[in-house]
C-alpha cells in the first residue's frame, strides 16, 4: 500500500511537471520571450538591460532546471534504488544539473522582476538548493544513507519551487494586488517557505512510523 501511495505522488509530480514544461515551451520557444509580462517589463524598469546576454543565462538555467525537475521523482521510487547503476547515474546528472543551473540562477537574479527584494529571493533561493543538493551529496559519500534521503528531499522541494513559484506569483501579484516590487519576492519566500514544510512534514511522518515498526513494544507502552 505504502508502495502504490509513492507512485500515485511519482505520477501526479510528472503531471504537474509536464504542464510546466509545456508553459515553459509555449512561453519562451514558441513565442517570443520579449513579449511576456515579465520580460517585457525589465526593458522598461532596468536601465540598459542586457536581453542579449541574459537570455542564453535563462535558457540555460531553465534548461539544467528542468533536468533536475524531471529527474527527481524517479529517484524516491524503490525500484530506482534496487538498481545501484542506474539510481547513482542519475543521481549525479541531477546533482550536476543543479550545481551548473545555480551560478546561472545568481546571475539572473540581478536582474530580478520586482527589484531588489526578488533579487535577494532568487539568490536565497540558488543558495539553499546548491546547499541542501550539497549534503545529499556529502551524506552519501558518508554512507549515511537515511541522512542522504532526507537531504536530497529537501533539494528536491527547493527544485519544486521553479512549479510552485508560477502559481502562487500571480496570485500575490495579481489577485492580491500587491504588485511587483512585494508581490514578486512574498511568492519566492512563499513557494520555498510551502515547498519545505510539505518536505519535513513528510520527514516526521516516515520517521515515525519508521520508529513504531521498529519499536513496536515501546510505543504501545
Amino acid at each position: 500500500m505504502a508502495k502504490r501511495r509513492v507512485n500515485v505522488w511519482v505520477l501526479l509530480c510528472y503531471l504537474v511537471i509536464a504542464l510546466f514544461m509545456a508553459y515553459i515551451v509555449i512561453a519562451y520557444v514558441v513565442m517570443d520571450p520579449k513579449k511576456t509580462g515579465i520580460i517585457s517589463g525589465k526593458f522598461e524598469s532596468i536601465k540598459n538591460f542586457p536581453y542579449d546576454v541574459w537570455k542564453y543565462f535563462l535558457f540555460f538555467h531553465v534548461t539544467t532546471g528542468s533536468i533536475a525537475l524531471i529527474l527527481g521523482p524517479f529517484q524516491f521510487l524503490k525500484s530506482s534504488r534496487k538498481n545501484k547503476k542506474i539510481h547513482h547515474t542519475i543521481g549525479k546528472t541531477y546533482m550536476t544539473s543543479i550545481f551548473l543551473s545555480v551560478p546561472a540562477g545568481i546571475y539572473l537574479a540581478f536582474y530580478a522582476t520586482g527589484g531588489l527584494g526578488s533579487g535577494i529571493g532568487f539568490a536565497f533561493l540558488d543558495i539553499l538548493w546548491f546547499a541542501s543538493t550539497f549534503m545529499g551529496y556529502k551524506r552519501i559519500r558518508q554512507r549515511n544513507i537515511q541522512s542522504h534521503q532526507e537531504w536530497m528531499l529537501r533539494s528536491y522541494a527547493i527544485t519544486l519551487v521553479f512549479v510552485t513559484f508560477r502559481i502562487s506569483m500571480p496570485i500575490s501579484v495579481f489577485m492580491l494586488g500587491l504588485g511587483f516590487s512585494i508581490g514578486f519576492p512574498l511568492a519566492i519566500f512563499i513557494s520555498i517557505g510551502f515547498n519545505l514544510a510539505l518536505a519535513e512534514r513528510f520527514l516526521r511522518t516516515r520517521n515515525k512510523k519508521t520508529i513504531r515498526n521498529t519499536n513496536p513494544i515501546q510505543v504501545n507502552s
